[in-house]
């Protein structure tokens, strides 16, 4: 069973569609009952890190989410913020992340850009994942999501980083340590490649 964190941010309802229309077993779960059977883990989210880690704690699910990853080492992937909540913090607030990856949130750097338009990175791009990685099978080529976000996350260990793209120059769009994944795009959104990316996710 795939149980999607029901916090109250992110496509909930979309990912659920997708796994739904592919006849993959999924649950939403908006508390910490519901989410205690999780054979897999999404973790989505939008807007603020500090606003999504508050919902996160306020919904009575962080202990069963910490024990369900870090012990029983079910896969989870966070998507977009709900990535950018596997590290240990962001320049977008003060709140400590979940720490389940070692790596810092950074809000990309404006002087970077030459083009009129620079933050937030919005619209579909070109993603290259790493070599022989289960998570992006069949996606190794031509493969593009949807982005939405003005910060990426930041990997202290450079063998965590699962694929990258550029905006202003290469950055990590994708994370992987042992059975925690996350990805800064929106897999709901990005048609038959996000689709793939999903079902993916749920064959590990």
């Amino acid at each position: 069973m795939i149980s999607i964190v029901d916090y109250g941010l992110g496509n909930i309802e979309a990912i659920a569609n997708i796994y739904r229309r592919l006849d993959i077993p999924v649950a939403i779960a908006s508390d910490a009952q519901a989410l205690a059977s999780a054979e897999r883990i999404v973790l989505p989210g939008v807007g603020a890190f500090d606003w999504a880690m508050s919902r996160l704690e306020a919904s009575g699910m962080r202990q069963t989410l910490d024990r369900l990853v870090l012990q029983d080492r079910k896969p989870v992937i966070g998507i977009c913020v709900g990535m950018q909540m596997l590290a240990r913090r962001s320049d977008e607030g003060t709140s400590t992340g979940l720490g389940w990856i070692d790596a810092d949130v950074r809000l990309f750097d404006d002087a970077r850009f030459t083009g009129p338009t620079h933050l937030p990175h919005m619209g579909w791009n070109d993603v290259r994942p790493a070599a022989n990685q289960p998570l992006f099978a069949g996606l190794e080529s031509d493969a593009r999501f949807y982005f939405l976000h003005s910060y990426f996350i930041e990997p202290h260990d450079p063998s965590d980083i699962l694929a990258t793209a550029d905006y202003g120059g290469s950055f990590c769009c994708a994370v992987r340590r042992g059975n925690v994944m996350g990805v800064q795009f929106h897999p709901e959104k990005s048609h038959q490649w996000g689709i793939r990316l999903l079902k993916n996710f749920a064959e590990l």
